[in-house]
């Protein structure tokens, strides 16, 4: 297995074109957590306002509910959510700014070409490793969305996440997409 890429967080969207489905990374820096219900309200808001609020234009959004604080970390388990649930506005979000999403298994078709048309990338996380995936956030706090509980929208801070990429900018799937 190759060394995985060391990517700094805000991505920039040149590097990711150098990206390849099936290469593996370490994520550090700031990103956000949203899942199911969060991404209604964004969508909705989006649509409302014309543009992604809350500092999401150009950044990754990681599909994912937090377990409370545990053993001095922010989270005791960060587990990525099945990306697939997201897929009804992944792509809007990636064609009004985000550049990147984390999450579980296959996506759309439709995501797929998304990826390629903004020059965007889907990452895997591996599930059934929240546990591990919560060492590697530094810190979290919710931004929007407090009354989801879970499915806040929260800006983290994480160091060395370990990722896969599951969708490249040209359209590239490591699954049937």
């Amino acid at each position: 297995m190759a060394t995985p890429r060391n990517l700094s967080l805000p991505l920039d969207r040149e590097e990711l074109k150098t990206l390849r489905a099936g290469d593996a990374c370490l994520l550090s820096g700031e990103m956000f957590m949203l899942r199911d219900a969060g991404h209604i309200r964004l969508v909705a808001e989006l649509e409302e306002q014309g543009s992604l609020p809350y500092g999401l234009d150009g950044a990754t959004i990681f599909y994912a509910g937090p377990s409370p604080a545990a053993a001095g970390r922010p989270f005791g388990a960060v587990g990525p959510t099945t990306a697939s649930r997201m897929d009804f506005a992944a792509p809007r979000l990636h064609r009004a700014g985000v550049v990147a999403t984390i999450g579980k298994g296959v996506r759309s078709a439709e995501v797929a070409r998304a990826c390629q048309e903004t020059g965007s990338v889907y990452f895997v996380a591996t599930g059934g490793a929240a546990a591990l995936l919560a060492q590697c956030v530094i810190a979290g706090h919710v931004v929007a969305y407090d009354d989801l509980g879970t499915e806040a929208l929260r800006r983290i801070e994480v160091c060395d996440l370990p990722v896969f990429v599951g969708i490249d900018t040209q359209g590239d799937c490591i699954y049937d997409c």
